[in-house]
């Protein structure tokens, strides 16, 4: 746990002096320390060095940290309520849901760096999981694969609703893809106040049952025969699981495989038990990310890529990677 609590550490020092602008250690740590009630200590960093990361880096690297965290946190959280390896984030219709709604509010003419498409993603992301709920549970046998299944379905044609809407606005596409394919290049202490809440609450949920998602993996029927409310704590995990992943793709767009790629990593290391891969998973999920974006930002420098498109190139190898060991990860 330390180490993954280090690891944040470094991260975010990373994520705060390497830019353009160089900023020195000793210079942010004295900048830092002046914001504590109480201390005054001679600053060595200029106006503008202090906006740099004040307003510029530290939101940002705040942003990546609570969204990996998030991300990472509710990828375990479904790997242990649906007992499946490949279960991510984006499972039930979060994503398509999310997309579809940021769509539509670009498409009416909204910013995709207003205040409007964000409030879109996420009744979307909310929609489609809504749908996936009630579609698998009522048209399915009310299994976990009913609902799984239910949740490609609903994403296969919330995102075909997608493309039409880009298709009669083709003028919006590039903003469109510009969200889809993940960002943090606009956030800002605003952004991090927004998703704050939501990480903590479903954050917090997801940690209270992490002993029972450790019952849970033993099967329904055992789970039950040691006195686990099975329903009810696959709902609530779920709930705050998805709720959580709502908010971080409203203010971060499309970021995927982070859900995959750090609790399996946690779980190659320490073993199967989620008390110890849910918080885990978590603070390496939040460092994972910052660094990510730091990559997305210097690789073509003075460019930008997309965060999305880092995540990608390391998670689509290491999803193949998860898929020929699944057997052995269950």
């Amino acid at each position: 746990m330390l180490t993954a609590v280090a690891a944040v550490i470094a991260a975010a020092a990373l994520g705060s002096l390497i830019g353009p602008v160089h900023i020195p250690v000793s210079g942010a740590a004295r900048s830092l320390l002046n914001a504590l009630p109480g201390i005054d200590v001679p600053a060595t960093l200029t106006d503008r060095q202090v906006d740099i990361l004040t307003v510029v880096r530290l939101p940002r690297v705040a942003l990546g940290g609570l969204v990996g965290a998030i991300l990472a946190l509710a990828g375990a959280a479904y790997q242990g309520v649906f007992r499946n390896p490949l279960a991510d984030p984006y499972l039930l219709g979060v994503a398509a849901g999310a997309g579809l709604g940021a769509t539509l509010a670009i498409a009416a003419g909204s910013s995709a760096t207003g205040a409007v498409v964000p409030i879109a993603a996420f009744a979307g992301a909310v929609g489609g999981v809504l749908m996936t709920y009630v579609l698998g549970r009522t048209v399915g046998r009310r299994t976990d694969t009913s609902l799984i299944l239910a949740g490609v379905a609903v994403a296969s044609f919330l995102t075909a609703l997608q493309t039409y809407i880009q298709q009669r606005n083709s003028s919006t596409l590039r903003e469109v893809y510009a969200w889809i394919l993940g960002r943090l290049s606009t956030s800002g202490w605003h952004e991090v106040l927004l998703i704050l809440p939501y990480v903590a609450i479903g954050g917090v949920v997801i940690l209270l049952h992490r002993r029972m998602l450790d019952v849970l993996s033993l099967g329904d029927e055992e789970a039950s025969a040691l006195g686990v409310p099975v329903r009810r704590v696959r709902l609530l995990v779920v709930t705050a699981a998805t709720l959580g992943t709502a908010a971080a793709v409203a203010v971060g767009g499309l970021i995927g495989f982070v859900g995959i790629i750090v609790p399996h990593a946690v779980r190659l290391v320490t073993g199967a038990s989620y008390r110890v891969i849910l918080p885990l998973s978590a603070l390496l999920g939040a460092a994972f990310l910052i660094v990510a974006d730091v990559v997305a930002r210097t690789a073509l420098s003075p460019a930008e890529l997309p965060i999305g498109v880092v995540t990608a190139f390391l998670g689509a190898p290491f999803f193949v990677l998860v898929l020929r060991t699944s057997r052995g990860l269950r």
